[in-house]
């Protein structure tokens, strides 16, 4: 389906560079971001009340390329169950398997390429959840990973202390790491519907030429100006759409709750961070153009906006029933919000809670 090697190759060529920094400054950014991963882990557990099943998180601070190629490797982890269901199609069956060789995995490969090098210049880190097993071949907890260009290029743009802001955006990653240490069945709820999304696929001719005309429409939209979805919602199967509906809720739920943490635990331990979160609220608010564009094609607009409704939902909740009521969030997957929920507050502390507003 793509080419991996291909995808790896574009996106580093196309990598933009990150800002001037000498070696030794190099050397101390990637030391002083792996000490203070570790060192806002407890205050993040106190605020929260949850208790990861790792000691000591695995920590990887990149750059650009390194986080190129630990994503292509998660997409690599990701893909399989569709790869696979295509390797075990009959020769008769394997018309929409035939069609996606004919596009050619190159160029999927140089596409994904593209795109991981725009996104490469943009993340400042995430919680890696798909790692490839190792040598051994076992499985892994995940990885928090930090891209150390970024970060320094943000915190120069924003104008901010450099050790306060780097703080910040520890807290925010070290809560994902909680979230899927502390919580034993989130990491496999997730997985699973990833998989059953893309074993949802519709994969014969006729289906992926009308997704590939609303990923045409999708794009007109974009670059227009418009309110239309991004590239994901506008080739996905009407039967992927519920499973997205869950993916959705779960992501929102996980990013709210890191932007909640991150500005509750903020002001014991980063000194600005209201000047922080000021900028660098502003600054998400205000691209260019073109930027616009791309940001509402790939989703990072979705995205944003997951920040914020998922932000909101935590704080009602905790503001209204405390933080071990909220927890309860965390028992299975039948107590997650809908997304209905996330917009409604009150309607899940009803259900799962037991508070009525």
């Amino acid at each position: 389906m793509i080419d991996w090697e291909v995808a790896v190759n574009t996106g580093v060529r196309w990598a933009r560079p990150g800002p001037q920094i000498s070696l030794g400054e190099a050397r101390r950014t990637v030391a002083e971001l792996r000490e203070l991963a570790r060192e806002v882990a407890e205050p993040v557990q106190e605020v929260t009340g949850m208790v990861s099943a790792e000691e000591v998180g695995r920590v990887a601070v990149v750059d650009r390329p390194g986080w190129i190629r630990a994503n292509v490797d998660g997409f690599r982890v990701v893909l399989e169950p569709l790869v696979e269901q295509l390797r075990n199609r009959q020769p008769g069956e394997n018309s929409g398997g035939s069609m996606l060789s004919g596009v050619g995995s190159r160029m999927t490969g140089i596409q994904a390429g593209l795109i991981l090098a725009y996104l490469s210049g943009r993340v400042l880190g995430q919680y890696e959840l798909f790692l490839p097993p190792d040598d051994e071949g076992n499985g892994s907890l995940g990885r928090l990973t930090l891209v150390a260009p970024n970060i320094v290029m943000i915190e120069r743009e924003l104008g901010v202390d450099p050790h306060d802001f780097r703080r910040w955006v520890c807290l925010h990653e070290e809560t994902h790491r909680l979230q899927f240490t502390a919580v034993s069945w989130l990491r496999e709820y997730v997985q699973g519907q990833m998989t059953e999304f893309l074993l949802a696929s519709e994969l014969d001719p006729g289906a992926i030429l009308g997704r590939l005309r609303a990923a045409a429409d999708a794009m007109a939209g974009a670059v227009r100006g418009g309110d239309g979805g991004s590239l994901i919602e506008a080739v996905v199967s009407p039967g992927q759409r519920e499973i997205m509906d869950r993916l959705t809720a779960v992501m929102t739920l996980v990013e709210g709750h890191g932007d909640y943490v991150m500005d509750a635990v903020g002001p014991q331990v980063v000194p600005s961070v209201e000047q922080i979160r000021e900028r660098f609220s502003a600054r998400r608010g205000s691209p260019g153009r073109i930027e616009q564009t791309l940001r509402r094609l790939l989703g990072i607009d979705l995205k944003m906006k997951q920040y914020a409704e998922g932000s909101a939902f935590v704080k009602t909740v905790v503001e209204t029933a405390g933080m071990a009521e909220f927890n309860k969030v965390w028992t299975s997957p039948g107590t997650l919000p809908t997304r209905e929920e996330l917009a409604q507050p009150s309607e899940w502390l009803d259900r799962v809670a037991g508070v009525v507003q």
